[in-house]
């Protein structure tokens, strides 16, 4: 499942060297590490799934990156779960809601389900360790989680992207990266 690492490129159409302005001549692609590190952080992420009547269904969920994909969780009655039993079709956006910093990250692909006993194992330890006390405090908001995947009340997806967009603003600079795995 993990995915290869990607190739980048400037979209100089949708960043600012199509519209120069002060710092934008040096614009250029964002290093895949940097998307890494920012996936790695982000705390929320939304994903987008498509209803079996074509209609889209968007939701925020926790999830982490996990040699080379990133992971999440559902409910096996909750509509992302049966969206993805439908057609396992996707995105998983983080970002920022700022105009002029921060980078946003669309990571495209297809879920796959996770069943692999070991593998389980290691998003539950890269949930637990990337949220902490969410995930291992009595009082943390998903808390049991790891119990609720370990009996199969909980569902794991993984998605190793076929295609990754940044969204890049620096003060008034922006840059459109597309990755391709």
């Amino acid at each position: 499942m993990p995915a290869s690492e990607p190739v980048g490129e400037l979209d100089a159409r949708y960043s600012s060297a199509t519209n120069p302005r002060p710092g934008a001549e040096a614009v250029t692609a964002v290093a895949w590490d940097e998307a890494l590190r920012q996936l790695a952080a982000a705390e929320i992420f939304w994903l987008s799934t498509v209803r079996p009547n074509g209609r889209l269904h968007v939701t925020p969920l926790v999830g982490a990156w996990h040699d080379g994909a990133l992971y999440f969780s559902t409910g096996p009655g909750e509509q992302k779960a049966k969206n993805l039993a439908h057609d396992p079709h996707c995105a998983l956006t983080t970002g920022r809601n700022a105009l002029t910093e921060g980078l946003d990250i669309v990571a495209e692909g297809v879920a796959e389900r996770v069943t692999d006993p070991a593998l389980l194992e290691e998003v539950i330890a890269a949930h637990e360790a990337k949220y902490g006390n969410h995930m291992t405090s009595p009082d943390g908001t998903f808390f049991g989680m790891a119990d609720g995947i370990r009996k199969g009340e909980v569902l794991v997806f993984g998605l190793a992207p076929d295609t990754a967009y940044g969204f890049g603003r620096d003060g008034g600079v922006y840059n459109h990266t597309r990755w391709t795995f």
